[in-house]
């Protein structure tokens, strides 16, 4: 039996450690693949690394700013993906006038921090947003995650924040998806939440079934693994 190839794009800072709780069973029906997004400072060069290296048809799977990413994809090579699943994620640009400078700041904020006192008080202090609020008080979670983050440096850090900021509308991509797609958002997910999961899903033609992780935050891999994989593996099979 062949597997499919299911490309898995992690978001901001973010790395295999990410979607490791659910390689496991993903593993069991699909050829995994976690992509690096290396020193890229767009969204649409990070998709276009995607495709150089991806073989000819994929399933791909976008969490965050890599479900961003996994839009640019599917906007260069439609007939290239076979499945989309996008999670905790957005498709609009950045706002104009005040909420856009708003965003803009809060970023550069995070950015501060992390030039001035290191990557890992950034990752402290950006984690508080992270999960679920149950989940604060949760060690190990938070170590992971902030440890995950101390993998890139505050020069990677800094071409992520400008991709996410020159993003493009995703809006005409979505209304174009005829592909199998899975849309999951946490329940509690203050980033992406899911009533911004509906729109995406009301954007296309067949619009899916919003999937609502229980119990989970932005980090919905990481915080309820069992959950995602189960809905993972419904979409793959």
């Amino acid at each position: 039996m062949t597997f499919p190839t299911l490309i898995l794009v992690p978001g901001l800072m973010c790395n295999e450690t990410s979607w490791g709780p659910i390689l496991p069973a993903l593993s069991q029906q699909a050829h995994c693949q976690v992509v690096s997004h290396g020193d890229a400072d767009s969204l649409v060069q990070m998709a276009q690394q995607i495709l150089d290296a991806a073989p000819a048809q994929f399933d791909l799977a976008g969490h965050s700013m890599g479900g961003r990413v996994a839009l640019e994809v599917v906007r260069l090579a439609p007939e290239r993906v076979r499945r989309l699943a996008l999670l905790g994620t957005g498709f609009k640009p950045k706002e104009p006038g005040t909420e856009g400078e708003k965003e803009a700041q809060g970023r550069q904020a995070l950015l501060d921090v992390a030039q001035s006192q290191g990557i890992r008080a950034m990752a402290l202090a950006w984690v508080q947003n992270m999960v679920a609020p149950s989940r604060l008080q949760d060690a190990a979670l938070i170590e992971a995650i902030v440890q995950m983050f101390e993998h890139k440096s505050a020069d990677i850090f800094q071409r992520q924040i400008k991709a996410l900021l020159t993003r493009p509308d995703a809006t005409e991509v979505l209304r174009q998806v005829r592909v199998p797609t899975l849309v999951m958002a946490g329940e509690f997910d203050a980033w992406a939440p899911p009533q911004q999961h509906q729109d995406i899903a009301d954007l296309m033609p067949n619009p899916p079934p919003l999937q609502v992780v229980s119990g989970a935050g932005h980090m919905m891999m990481m915080e309820k693994p069992e959950a995602v994989a189960r809905l993972f593996l419904d979409w793959l099979r």
